[in-house]
């Protein structure tokens, strides 16, 4: 999916975000912003938004002097992310279809978004989750899939977002104990991203095998990940994709048995999947 003329001002607002987090100083903030600006006049309409986010958090990441922008932020996430594993939990145990609540948990934590035009609240997402029908909806492929599946690679999102997949894999390894799981990180920090830092101290290790992806973008972009990472990509029986970053960057891949799950946050992503921004979606390929 390539960029759109609304991705512009939304890749420029980021600048204003990082800022924010960084609590930076007005010279540093109009600093960012003004070369984000800059940058953004000569975008490619060629690359997808997490191939031009790349580019635009390297280049804030060394005005900054600082290589994980958003490191203090996704400690918070993190922490607010377990403060509801509980209750969630308790949900799962309780549960009459525990795949089918394992995914709304999974789908529940991608609102936890920084890059996102649209910001939605994780406390209330996970209160209507369960009663909140996904718009599109291929569940039932995607339970298919997973009875047949030999090797299931899910491909992580975002930190806050990653505690509720490493639940989603623990159901899926209790549901179809047969199977081999992997769960694929970026490359460097980006963004909010989850990298392989925060999925070992998240225990991913201990329940499936991680895997680091390559890629410098917040997105999987087959091209630009390491030669382990596209083998797997290849083989794997069925792909899981989190989130609207890697929406971006798959939905026209080259291969299918892809399950894109996530809320969409942005109208370029909405026109796409011809669906409402605040929908759910799980989606197969």
């Amino acid at each position: 999916m390539k960029i759109d003329e609304a991705c512009i001002g939304c890749i420029i607002n980021q600048s204003v975000r990082v800022a924010d987090a960084l609590h930076a100083s007005e010279p540093l903030a109009n600093e960012l912003t003004s070369t984000v600006t800059d940058m953004s006049k000569s975008f490619s309409y060629n690359d997808t938004p997490p191939e031009i986010a790349s580019y635009v958090y390297e280049k804030m990441a060394q005005i900054a002097n600082k290589k994980d922008l958003y490191d203090e932020v996704k400690e918070i996430s993190t922490k607010k992310a377990l403060s509801f594993v509980p209750h969630l939990e308790e949900k799962l145990k309780n549960s009459t279809d525990k795949l089918l609540t394992a995914t709304k948990i999974a789908v529940a934590g991608n609102v936890i978004d920084l890059a996102a035009a649209v910001e939605f609240d994780l406390e209330e997402e996970l209160d209507k989750i369960f009663d909140t029908p996904f718009v599109h909806d291929d569940f039932d492929m995607l339970q298919k899939k997973l009875y047949s599946a030999k090797t299931v690679l899910l491909i992580g999102d975002n930190v806050g977002e990653h505690i509720f997949d490493y639940m989603y894999i623990k159901t899926l390894k209790e549901l179809y104990p047969n199977n081999a799981y992997f769960y694929m990180v970026r490359g460097n920090p980006i963004i909010n991203d989850v990298t392989m830092k925060e999925a070992i101290e998240a225990g991913f290790d201990e329940i499936c095998e991680v895997v680091d992806s390559g890629v410098n973008t917040p997105g999987f972009v087959y091209a630009r990940a390491n030669g382990y990472s596209k083998e797997l990509f290849n083989r794997a029986d069925l792909i899981i994709s989190k989130g609207m970053g890697n929406y971006e960057c798959m939905n026209d891949s080259h291969r299918m048995d892809i399950c894109f799950l996530l809320k969409i946050k942005c109208g370029v992503v909405a026109a796409s999947l011809k669906k409402e921004i605040g929908d759910i979606i799980c989606k197969m390929i």
